[in-house]
């Protein structure tokens, strides 16, 4: 770390630091677990350190559950939202498909650790309950406020993090065999720039109601510099997903955003690096066929159609793909709604839609509802990075993994809790970095 040597010394002391906040949840603060936490969602290289102590595999989930327990405890309530409900629904129907699709022959009884449709429903559900978790001690626009800021320091250290593990590789060529998930880990190169995208641009929707000059460009620059970070995961669909959640910012807030994204399609040529390039002109060959990738997808998909079609209703059982022979030995669909409709089916799917549109509805209604420039900063952000969100994972599934979602789910909880929160109109969008560095839970990694 900054070559003191002390870098060694960051997991264990982050390790001990859990565990010490979790017994302060259940003595009455969950709120600084939960500001600890905020920062280790996405972070997996930085978790899979826990793995050398004990429990350390589970150390986040404790953490989670100690902030609902110890703010339950203490009196703490969930704010009105329907998507609370519908996790639940989603959460029990997954649970019964895996049952489902153990009755047809398609996996393992989900029962235990050891079964791998079981931890995949076990991790999954992780999302919706770090969802509780920010619902219920998110309860004031102070609070929301410190959110605010350590998501975006969070993304800071994953751009950082990211930045240095692209940059030390040679890039005069596209190579598929350099990508990785960085910071993320397993969710992969492109799980990493499906996060750095929807993050880019929903500060990029927030910042255009941060009144003060200096915050205001610290924000742009944190946009600027995910943006670049993002370029170099070479990844097709977050491309697309900016350039989408561009074009929907310059029609909702900021019409010099559309001139800027119209220059860019005329010159990203010049602009990108080489590598750049080639990777996106790569889709197609001088032939005019697929190239392997998106020539594995289209292959997976109509494999997928008939499947579908032969399981309408309630599908093969949720988390059954992961047991079958698929082309190349691929354990997924590459696309998220695929997925959902193939191994929960018309059921699962429906579920899986009304989530969404309240997903989609919920900033809706605050933008409308507020005059308060932090919580229309959040509605705006937060809306561009749900349409982000839902282009990628027409490419994969962006969906079901923590490191690209937890955040996200964050932020929901806090745009749910502030449509029911006072309004400060004419207050500043950021306000005193001081006042809140006593919360701040970076310190434990500098």
């Amino acid at each position: 770390m900054l070559g003191t040597g002390l870098g060694h010394y960051i997991p264990v002391v982050a390790y001990i630091t859990c565990w010490v906040l979790c017994i302060m949840a259940l003595a009455g603060r969950p709120i600084f677990t939960f500001y600890f936490t905020i920062p280790l969602l996405p972070y997996r290289t930085l978790r899979d350190h826990f793995l050398d102590y004990p429990m350390g595999g589970n150390i986040l989930t404790i953490m989670v559950l100690t902030t609902i327990v110890g703010a339950l405890i203490h009196g703490k309530r969930l704010p009105k939202t329907m998507l609370y409900l519908t996790w639940l629904v989603f959460a029990v129907y997954l649970y019964l498909s895996m049952w489902l699709g153990t009755a047809l022959g398609n996996a393992p009884a989900p029962l235990w650790l050891s079964d791998d449709n079981f931890m995949m429903w076990k991790d999954y559900l992780l999302i919706p309950l770090v969802f509780v978790a920010a619902g219920l001690v998110i309860d004031d626009r102070k609070t929301l406020r410190t959110t605010l800021l350590i998501t975006a320091l969070s993304l800071l250290v994953i751009d950082r993090a990211s930045l240095m593990n692209s940059l030390s590789r040679t890039w005069t060529h596209f190579d598929e065999d350099k990508r990785d998930g960085g910071p993320l880990g397993f969710a992969g190169s492109n799980g990493l720039a499906a996060f750095l995208a929807q993050f880019g641009i929903f500060f990029w929707g927030f910042v255009q109601f941060v009144k003060t000059k200096k915050y205001r460009l610290l924000g742009y620059g944190l946009v600027a510099l995910t943006l670049f970070a993002t370029m170099y995961t070479f990844s097709r669909a977050a491309y697309l997903a900016l350039i989408a959640g561009a074009f929907l910012l310059g029609v909702l807030k900021d019409r010099k955003v559309l001139l800027f994204v119209a220059i860019f399609l005329f010159t990203w040529q010049a602009v990108v690096p080489l590598a750049v390039t080639e990777r996106v002109n790569m889709t197609e060959d001088a032939n005019g066929n697929l190239e392997r990738s998106a020539q594995e997808r289209v292959d997976l998909w109509t494999a997928a159609r008939e499947t579908i079609i032969n399981n309408p209703i309630f599908g093969t059982g949720y988390a059954t793909y992961q047991y079958g022979l698929h082309k190349d030995n691929l354990r997924d669909t590459h696309n998220w709604y695929v997925k959902v409709m193939l191994e929960t089916g018309i059921v699962g799917a429906m579920i899986a839609l009304v989530m969404l549109g309240q997903l989609i509805i919920l900033p809706i209604q605050l933008y409308r509802g507020t005059q308060d420039p932090i919580y229309k900063g959040l509605a705006l952000g937060l809306f561009l990075a749900i349409i982000c969100n839902l282009i990628t994972n027409c490419f994969g599934d962006r969906w079901t993994y923590l490191e690209i979602n937890g955040l996200l789910w964050v932020l929901v909880a806090a745009a749910a809790r502030a449509r029911g929160l006072p309004q400060e109109q004419d207050a500043p969008a950021t306000e005193s970095i001081e006042s809140i560095a006593a919360v701040n839970p970076y310190v434990a990694y500098h």
